[in-house]
């Protein structure tokens, strides 16, 4: 008989240094193996006393461009900013602990996928913990709508036994719309790397001004954002993924819901959302204490397909 479903951490500490995409600044973190139950922490050492924030829905404080937390989520207070591209990457390999030392206010864009803090991660290696991987398994529908007509999106949390997203994009724009709108990823195949970490951050030309005039996108480049004009995509390289647009906002989603602090039981749909639509859907489902239960397994064979094997490495 196997043993239980056990959490996650690193076998090691590993770091990563690179620019902030908003702020340009150079940033340095330090990922370190935690305890069983302490979930993913973020301390900033920068500061004259060094804060820790939690990753939990509570301390999210702004979803405007990015997911940022700080807190208690109070806007006003030391922030973490643009943690979904890490978050993905630690969920996408099963880690259930992880402390996270941070000496500027946002992690590394690096080159604006998961795909470098999947290698860092792996590359420290993961360790199981005499502990159970404890599941946050959604129990009943859950969804939020914005807007209407052209102006339309929604997201959606379903029971399922496993961990499914779908994601739907609709830009009206020729660059985009050439590429795949649509895709289903599946946690249980194993693929995460492969298939989702390498989708880039996109952005358009068109508003690379006005987001410097607020003094954002400061660190963005060719080296880390996909740039689109009018008409096209800028970059030499061109696409990752003939449906690269779509499959990062899956990076994205992933990301979002982990800060949740726990991997998920669900099928979680979209279309058209973004980080404060899944903040917003994450809010709801924590609202309604029957909506979902904290659930481990005794026995790996128990859980959904999948979830009991390490993470592939590349």
């Amino acid at each position: 008989m196997r043993a239980m479903l056990r959490q996650r951490t690193l076998a090691s500490m590993t770091r990563a240094v690179g620019l902030g995409v908003h702020r340009g600044r150079k940033v340095e973190l330090a990922l370190a193996p935690a305890p069983p139950d302490s979930g993913i922490v973020f301390r900033r050492t920068d500061l004259p006393t060094p804060v820790t924030i939690p990753v939990r829905v509570d301390t999210v404080c702004d979803t405007r461009m990015a997911t940022t937390i700080s807190p208690g989520g109070d806007p006003g207070a030391p922030k973490v900013q643009t943690i979904e591209h890490l978050l993905s990457a630690i969920a996408g390999l099963g880690l259930d602990n992880l402390a996270i030392d941070i000496n500027g206010d946002e992690v590394p864009i690096l080159d604006g996928s998961a795909a470098s803090f999947v290698y860092l991660l792996q590359s420290a290696g993961i360790v199981q913990q005499d502990a159970p991987k404890r599941f946050l398994r959604v129990l009943r529908t859950v969804q939020v709508r914005e807007g209407e007509g052209a102006t339309l999106k929604w997201a959606r949390l379903e029971p399922h036994h496993g961990y499914r997203l779908s994601f739907e994009i609709e830009f009206n724009h020729p660059a985009l719309d050439a590429t795949g709108q649509q895709v289903t990823f599946d946690f249980g195949s194993g693929r995460y790397a492969r298939d989702i970490a390498r989708a880039r951050t996109f952005g358009f030309s068109r508003d690379v001004e006005a987001m410097r005039s607020r003094g954002l996108g400061l660190g963005g480049s060719m080296d880390n954002v996909i740039v689109v004009d009018d008409t096209r995509v800028l970059n030499a390289g061109g696409l990752r993924y003939d449906d690269e647009f779509v499959k990062h906002k899956i990076l994205d989603a992933i990301g979002d819901m982990m800060v949740l602090g726990k991997p998920l039981l669900v099928a979680y749909t979209a279309y058209r959302g973004g980080h404060a639509l899944n903040n917003r859907l994450l809010r709801e489902l924590l609202a309604d204490a029957s909506a979902y239960e904290i659930v481990s397994f005794a026995r790996e064979r128990e859980a959904p397909s999948g979830f009991a094997e390490p993470a592939p490495a590349w």
